[in-house]
């Protein structure tokens, strides 16, 4: 007799799910037993086969357009996910974006745009989903970075954006507790197949552990809060194959 998986019966919500790191933490979620509910906001075609991935894992997959910028949308999508499932139980706070900028010409609208997304978004999402989370007694898993623990001098906007998704974890789980633990992981460089090669290979040789990482790894380190310890809470989980070390 198997026992039944970990997060069966479960909801979870991962903005910015369709592909790359969120549709790999979203696929992690589905095959420990969780419902999954994907925001996108341009990647409708990628949002699509995520959702047919979960359904092949024998869960109820659903994906709705969000702008995680915006206030209206954000709670038509929370909304929109309790609707299809009847509940919410983990938010997975991955949608963000990255950009490679010089910080003596950087403009105001290229910082704003990168934390209006990356420190606002997660923000706008969590409080919206907050009053289902305290009924479940459920997890909030923000996406941060590596770069939000070390200064990367090309990308100054990004790297403060996720330091303040940083703090703002160990905020919300003051804040949110005792009914929902907060935790983030921070990823360093992750393959894709349009990385850049040289780029890549240079990072993989500073890194203790000789390579650079997956989604899949990533979302391995999502699944251990998701299932782990309310107990543990206010964490940030480098996942960097120890490159920031």
């Amino acid at each position: 007799m198997t026992s039944d998986p970990a997060l069966s019966g479960k909801s979870a919500l991962v903005t910015g799910g369709a592909k790359r790191i969120g549709r790999a933490i979203a696929l992690a979620l589905g095959q420990a037993g969780a419902d999954v509910t994907i925001t996108y906001r341009t990647s409708a075609d990628e949002a699509v086969e995520t959702v047919d991935a979960l359904e092949q894992l024998g869960r109820r997959g659903f994906a709705v357009a969000c702008d995680v910028r915006s206030e209206e949308s954000v709670r038509l999508a929370v909304a929109r996910t309790v609707g299809e499932h009847g509940r919410l139980d983990i938010l997975v706070n991955n949608a963000a974006v990255f950009e490679t900028a010089a910080l003596d010409t950087l403009s105001l609208a290229q910082w704003d745009a990168v934390f209006e997304t990356n420190a606002r978004g997660p923000f706008l999402v969590a409080r919206e989903a907050l009053p289902h989370l305290r009924q479940s007694r459920g997890k909030i898993i923000n996406i941060g970075s590596l770069g939000g623990l070390r200064p990367w001098a090309g990308h100054a906007h990004y790297c403060a954006s996720k330091a303040a998704l940083h703090m703002l974890t160990q905020a919300m789980a003051k804040a949110f507790a005792p009914e929902v633990n907060v935790n983030c992981v921070a990823p360093g460089w992750i393959k894709f197949d349009e990385d850049r090669e040289v780029l890549a290979e240079r990072l993989a040789g500073k890194a203790p552990m000789r390579r650079n990482g997956t989604a899949e790894e990533v979302a391995e380190a999502v699944l251990f809060f998701a299932t782990g310890p309310a107990f543990i809470t206010g964490q940030i989980l480098a996942v960097d194959g120890g490159l920031g070390l």
